[in-house]
C-alpha cells in the first residue's frame, strides 16, 4: 500500500461546499489530511461535513469578510496548532457583462470575493501557516482567453497569478511556497446556479467546446483536484510562483482564439 502523501497534515480549502473546492477537499482527505472547509450556506456546509466525514471540519465563513477568516484561523490554531496547506478557492463566477453594461454592483460582487477575499484569506492564515507550508490560489484560463463580457472576472483571476509571484518572494524566508492553478472549462454546479444554464445547455456547450480541446473533452473536478494535491504535497517543493494550467491543452494550443 502506498503511503498517503498528506498523512498527518492539516489543510484549509475555502469555498468547498461544491465543485472544484469540494473535489480538492475530498482528494486531500483521501491522502490523509484533515481538511477545514468553508462556505456561505449552513445547509450546504452540513451536507459537506456529512459527505466528507470526520476528517473534515466545516466552518461558516465569507472569505471577503476579514473577521470571518480570522475566526477560521483561530479554530485551526486551537484544534491543530498549525496549517500545512491552504487552497484559496472561494470565488464567484461573474455575470456576462460587456464593458458598456458593467455595473458597480457587479464589480463589487466579483472583487469582494475574488480579489479582497484572496488577500484576506492569506493574511489571516499567516500566523497559523507553518514554515514550509504550501499555498495554492485558484486562478482561471479566462485570463488568457479574452472572453467577451468577462473582463472584470478575468481581471480578478489575473490578480491571483500576480499575488502568487509576489507572495512567493515575500514569504521565501519562511520557505512557504505559493502557486496558482488555472482550471480550464470544468462544468460544475456554478454553471447552473450562477450562470443559469440548464442541464441541456451545459451538455450542448460541453460538446461544442470539446472540439477545440486537445484532450477531447471538458475537464472533470477530479482533474483539478489531482493537480491541487500535487502542489500541496512535497513532490512540488521546488515549484514556486508558477501558474499551473489544467485545461486539456486548450489555451496552449488555441491561444490565438478569442473564445467567442
Amino acid at each position: 500500500m502506498e503511503m498517503q502523501v498528506m498523512k498527518g497534515r492539516v489543510a484549509l480549502v475555502t469555498g468547498a461546499t461544491s465543485g472544484l473546492g469540494f473535489a480538492s477537499a475530498k482528494r486531500l482527505i483521501e491522502e490523509g489530511a484533515h481538511v477545514y472547509v468553508t462556505g456561505l450556506d449552513d445547509k450546504a456546509l452540513a451536507e459537506t461535513q456529512e459527505r466528507l466525514g470526520p476528517s473534515a471540519t466545516a466552518i461558516l465563513a465569507d472569505s471577503g469578510v476579514k473577521k470571518d477568516m480570522k475566526h477560521v484561523a483561530e479554530e485551526i490554531k486551537r484544534a491543530h496548532g498549525k496549517l500545512d496547506f491552504l487552497q484559496v478557492n472561494a470565488g464567484r463566477l461573474a455575470h456576462n457583462m460587456p464593458l458598456p453594461e458593467l455595473t458597480e454592483e457587479e464589480i463589487d460582487r466579483t472583487f469582494d470575493t475574488n480579489f479582497k477575499g484572496v488577500i484576506f484569506t492569506v493574511q489571516t492564515m499567516l500566523d497559523v501557516l507553518r514554515d514550509g507550508a504550501s499555498i495554492v490560489l485558484t486562478s482561471s484560463v479566462t485570463v488568457d482567453m479574452g472572453l467577451k463580457g468577462f473582463a472584470h472576472y478575468a481581471g480578478t483571476k489575473a490578480a491571483a497569478r500576480a499575488f502568487a509571484k509576489a507572495w512567493t518572494t515575500e514569504l521565501k524566508d519562511r520557505n512557504i511556497r505559493v502557486n496558482s492553478i488555472s482550471p480550464g472549462i470544468v462544468p460544475t454546479e456554478g454553471f447552473h446556479t450562477e450562470q443559469g444554464m440548464s442541464k441541456e445547455q451545459i451538455a450542448d456547450y460541453s460538446a461544442k467546446v470539446s472540439k477545440d480541446i486537445p484532450a477531447g473533452r471538458v475537464g472533470k473536478v477530479e482533474d483539478i483536484a489531482n493537480a491541487v494535491l500535487f502542489l500541496a504535497s512535497d513532490a512540488s517543493d521546488y515549484i514556486r510562483g508558477i501558474d499551473l494550467v489544467v485545461d486539456g491543452g486548450l489555451t496552449e494550443v488555441y491561444a490565438g482564439k478569442n473564445g467567442e
